[in-house]
C-alpha cells in the first residue's frame, strides 16, 4: 500500500475484499474495467460498501478474471 500524499492509504494490488468505491476512488481508470464486465451501477449506494467479490457474484462475473483485468489496468496506467 502507498499513501496518496494525504491520509489515505491506496492499495497497490486490488483484492476481492476491497469495496468497489475504494477502488474507483484510488484508481479512476478501473471504471472502464467494471463497465466492460457489465458492472455499470458504480454510482449507486450499494457500490459504496459492496466488495468486488460481492459485486462480481451478483453480476455473474468471474472474480478472478475481473481482478486480473483491474490489476493490469492500474499497472499499465499507474
Amino acid at each position: 500500500m502507498i499513501r496518496d500524499g494525504k491520509t489515505n492509504i491506496i492499495p497497490i494490488h486490488i483484492t476481492k475484499e476491497l469495496s468497489i468505491m475504494e477502488v474507483l476512488q484510488a484508481y479512476p481508470q478501473a471504471r472502464s474495467v467494471f463497465q466492460r464486465y457489465g458492472m455499470g451501477c458504480l454510482e449507486c449506494m450499494g457500490a459504496m460498501r459492496e466488495t468486488i467479490a460481492s459485486g462480481a457474484r451478483s453480476n455473474g462475473v468471474d472474480v478472478e478474471e475481473l481482478l486480473k483485468d483491474l490489476n493490469n489496468a492500474i499497472r499499465s496506467q499507474g
